[in-house]
């Protein structure tokens, strides 16, 4: 095997741990804590894919800094994504809603978040939603040198954000859906050199 080549000294940050992260994860103590320990590792849970599923539409037209922020105010607001309890959700819970300071503020993606959960309860009886996001897992993985090599779509996520739409699902577009495979695992778009990539235990760090 030969070694693979280095990423762009541009898009990777070497820490005062020695480790290489990339330059957005490199800085703010939040993102590096989620980049270090979460991003890319697999979740094969219906909650923990519930809770990313939302927030990855949630993040739509915004950082996602500002998301992981208020991580803990939308774990708050919709119980902690238990989807049993969203799916049960009225009016008045969309109003508290959107009164909470707490959450992204965004009617539609408040509506969407409560449909999601009632998708997720209703997908159980053909498998899960576990079950239909990784099937959608490709046969091979990006290995990115640089951020202009991470693709922001595949085939299996616009497939995704199909069989998800038909489900009853929104704010499921294909960035989304390709978004969800990254953070959850399915596909690891780790820069090569990073100290991640790889880590996921789904791809070697050679894929």
């Amino acid at each position: 095997m030969t070694d693979a080549p280095a990423a762009s000294s541009d898009d990777l940050v070497v820490g005062d741990d020695g480790l290489a992260r990339p330059r957005w994860a490199s800085t703010d103590p939040l993102l590096r804590s989620y980049y270090d320990d979460e991003w890319g590792m697999p979740v094969r849970d219906e909650r923990g894919l519930f809770e990313r599923l939302s927030l990855e539409a949630f993040q739509s037209g915004l950082s996602w800094a500002i998301i992981l922020r208020k991580r803990p105010g939308f774990r708050a607001a919709f119980a902690d994504f238990d989807p049993d309890t969203v799916a049960e959700y009225d009016d008045a819970e969309v109003e508290r809603l959107m009164a909470d300071a707490a959450i992204v503020r965004n009617r539609a993606k408040i509506l969407a978040t409560i449909a999601n959960a009632q998708a997720t309860v209703a997908l159980r009886s053909d498998g899960g939603l576990a079950d239909l996001v990784w099937s959608f897992r490709p046969n091979a993985t990006p290995t990115p040198l640089r951020f202009a090599d991470i693709p922001s779509t595949s085939d299996e996520s616009r497939a995704l954000a199909k069989a998800l739409k038909a489900r009853g699902f929104r704010f499921v577009g294909p960035t989304t859906a390709f978004a969800l495979m990254e953070a959850v695992g399915i596909v690891d778009t780790h820069l090569v050199g990073s100290h991640r990539r790889g880590s996921s235990g789904v791809w070697p760090a050679s894929a």
